[in-house]
């Protein structure tokens, strides 16, 4: 029977950020090492197993077999060192928060909730997925804890996180920018800002257009994009492969910025709630400044 060794919860920590992160220099930057150190921490762990756990040769760190099977053990002594600290110490969260959130924003959801549950385990979290209208109405009616929103006329208030830019977006590829009239995938009517802003810019330059393809979902939406059945409007951040900004140069109208804001349940929340909104504040005006950042002219 093989001599089993204690597993340092130190130097499985850092490889989970190692692969969570994306490599070595993001790994080290979130827990303040030196990258040699993070090199060191592997390097100890893969000796303690006799065998590699990340595979060699690729720009994002892909575990190993043996890789995998260490990493869901590795959250799970993580999460219950957690559970252990808190509890002791008397400092443990737990309780329901309720959060809701449109589709085209899940990009912002799983850093932040991974961070939060790390550090949080015994705090349940439920996470709806709608249209913003809609989750400031559950958010009002106390079904909500908390709603990530674009703000629109009709869902004004909450409080602004961050302001993101809109653009006109196709697939690589394909001219639908140039077809006449111009066809959009859109969200279905007062639902959504971005079709109402979209459609305004067009009247203002006298473009003609139709509604193509109506989703209430960002997938949908990019999915009718990709095959060239139509443009859409979104932000810069919810860009995925096979899609590009359509600048002016190609004849379509500048957009304004959109605001994203954070409603609150009326009432006092409990300290579940307050630290998973400072999470979300904290991860969404980051992810936006780096995202302003990109599309900022040299």
């Amino acid at each position: 029977m093989a001599n089993f060794r204690p597993l340092d919860l130190v130097v499985l920590n850092t490889f989970v950020a190692v692969v969570d992160k994306g490599g070595f220099t993001a790994a080290a930057d979130t827990l303040h090492l030196a990258q040699s150190t993070v090199s060191a921490h592997l390097k100890r762990l893969e000796e303690t197993f006799g065998q590699p756990l990340l595979q060699r040769g690729r720009k994002a760190p892909i575990p190993t077999p043996a890789g995998e099977r260490l990493l869901s053990h590795a959250r799970q002594m993580l999460r219950q060192n957690a559970l252990a600290w808190q509890d002791v110490s008397a400092q443990r969260l737990d309780g329901v928060v309720r959060l809701g959130i449109p589709d085209d924003y899940v990009i912002y959801l799983p850093e932040a909730l991974s961070e939060f549950e790390s550090q949080y385990p015994g705090v349940e979290l439920q996470v709806d997925c709608g249209l913003s209208v809609d989750l400031v109405q559950s958010v009002r009616a106390g079904s909500l804890d908390l709603a990530i929103t674009t703000r629109q006329p009709k869902s004004p208030g909450g409080e602004v996180l961050c302001q993101e830019p809109t653009v006109w977006a196709g697939a690589t590829g394909h001219d639908t920018q140039r077809r006449t009239p111009l066809p959009l995938a859109v969200s279905k009517d007062g639902a959504c800002i971005f079709r109402e802003r979209a459609l305004a810019a067009l009247d203002a330059m006298g473009i003609p257009w139709r509604i193509a393809y109506t989703s209430a979902s960002l997938s949908g939406l990019t999915a009718a994009m990709r095959a060239g059945l139509a443009i859409t409007v979104l932000t810069p951040s919810m860009l995925g492969a096979g899609l590009r900004v359509i600048g002016s140069d190609e004849g379509l109208p500048e957009l304004p910025m959109i605001e994203i804001a954070l409603h609150h349940r009326p009432g006092c929340p409990n300290e579940a709630t307050r630290q998973l909104a400072l999470s979300l504040q904290t991860h969404i005006q980051a992810r936006s400044t780096v995202g302003l950042n990109k599309t900022a002219p040299a």
